[in-house]
């Protein structure tokens, strides 16, 4: 009560030299000499609520009585904004009662709408009350803000953990549409196969993550290609060669140099081989699989190797472009890969499809058997809307080398790729 008793003095001493402007303001509002009076008392009420709620005092004294009953019945945020609102009500035909709240340090405006009746002393049982819910309802709201903030930063799991691929299939597809029947059909004729299941996050970069993430997990050593010595001065000599290299468009980056790029670039290889290496050093499997989980969290070194991966995507397609136009054996893809109208030639393919993964598409079917030449790794797809049919596993390239690794993935539309896990005791022997 002394400190109340302080804080009341303290403000009233402040609000003194504020008189002849409240007098203005209530002749402006054409408010009575009672309300007015009632203003002065919501902002000492307001500051003496922040002092008590600093120092620990107790505010029983600034509740009304049908607040402690209303508290027992319902929890008390909840019955402190709902009745704030139903004693604010809607500022048309109110009069605005504009009071300065302090939070983190800063001043913040909070508006309060109360009903100015003829007698300014029916006020004075609500005030009060009135004036907590208000910083309770301030609370609140910053505690969303600050919850919001946070979840924004979070950075989201690109490779989800292992699910049984039943259940997914029940969470996924419980309708009864010849869509839905079709795809629990395939996922049941998968599970002959695999046991589990893990969601890839998808923003474009799907299969790329994908591809990388399973031939990284099972990865025993460092490919031959990459242990060139001309793996690293790829972008160097490509761009010695092609200027129209210099378009090449890095995510978040549109425009470069052409130094940037190709050190860039050279980076981006320089840290796929690092990785690489370090996962196919690790023996034991449950640590090679946390090493590769780990490494996926990183948003920054993940992107950075997916860049990698479309610079090798382009160089695989200049080697095949020169080949065919100097008459040597290409693969069938090639041919089809420069026949579409967008991409006839590498420059295009870049400028048209490359430098759109992972900003506004993906990777299309004939690019997912670039993705395998450049990789050396044969990509076995489950494709489930074609199941009982002759293309419901389909491998990328059709004929491979048969000592390239092999990567098995599952998507329901060509889009979108998930990873398939636990290969069945039965279909291993």
């Amino acid at each position: 009560m002394r400190f109340c008793s302080f804080v009341r003095v303290t403000n009233s001493c402040i609000l003194q030299g504020q008189d002849s402007f409240q007098e203005r303001m209530r002749k402006m509002h054409g408010l009575p000499a009672g309300a007015a009076q009632m203003q002065k008392k919501t902002r000492i009420a307001m500051q003496v609520t922040k002092h008590e709620k600093e120092a620990g005092v107790p505010s029983n004294e600034l509740g009304s009585a049908n607040t402690v009953t209303e508290q027992k019945e319902q929890p008390a945020e909840e019955m402190r904004e709902e009745n704030l609102y139903r004693s604010i009500g809607e500022p048309e035909g109110r009069n605005r009662i504009k009071s300065l709240a302090t939070r983190d340090g800063g001043p913040r405006d909070c508006e309060i709408y109360l009903p100015v009746p003829d007698n300014p002393s029916a006020m004075e049982t609500s005030v009060d009350s009135v004036v907590r819910r208000t910083f309770v309802v301030m609370q609140k709201r910053e505690k969303m803000l600050h919850t919001c903030k946070t979840s924004s930063s979070e950075y989201k799991l690109s490779v989800a953990p292992e699910m049984d691929i039943l259940e997914y299939c029940e969470k996924e597809w419980r309708g009864n549409t010849p869509v839905a029947k079709r795809m629990r059909k395939g996922y049941e004729a998968v599970a002959q196969k695999f046991a589990s299941i893990r969601q890839v996050r998808g923003d474009n970069y799907c299969a790329l993550r994908a591809t990388l993430f399973q031939a990284l997990s099972q990865a025993t050593q460092l490919p031959h290609w990459m242990q060139s010595e001309d793996f690293t001065m790829l972008p160097e000599n490509l761009l010695s060669k092609y200027d129209w290299i210099k378009q090449w468009q890095l995510k978040q980056k549109p425009s470069r140099k052409t130094g940037e790029i190709s050190d860039e670039i050279k980076e981006y290889l320089l840290l796929l081989k690092k990785k690489w290496k370090c996962v196919s050093d690790i023996k034991c499997s449950v640590e090679k699989q946390e090493a590769c989980d780990e490494l996926f969290k990183n948003e920054e070194e993940e992107y950075s190797l997916y860049e990698a991966l479309k610079f090798l995507m382009l160089n695989t397609a200049i080697q095949l472009y020169n080949d065919e136009k100097n008459g040597r054996r290409v693969p069938i893809f090639s041919r089809l890969l420069f026949a579409r109208d967008t991409s006839s030639n590498p420059c295009q393919l870049m400028h048209n499809h490359l430098n759109q993964i992972g900003h506004s598409g993906g990777l299309e079917q004939v690019e997912m058997f670039l993705l395998a030449y450049a990789l050396q790794y044969t990509i076995q797809v489950y494709r489930l809307y074609k199941c009982s049919t002759d293309e419901f596993i389909t491998f990328y390239p059709s004929d491979p080398e048969e000592d390239w690794p092999v990567v098995t993935l599952v998507t329901e539309d060509d889009r979108h790729y998930n990873i398939l896990v636990r290969m069945c005791q039965e279909t291993m022997l």
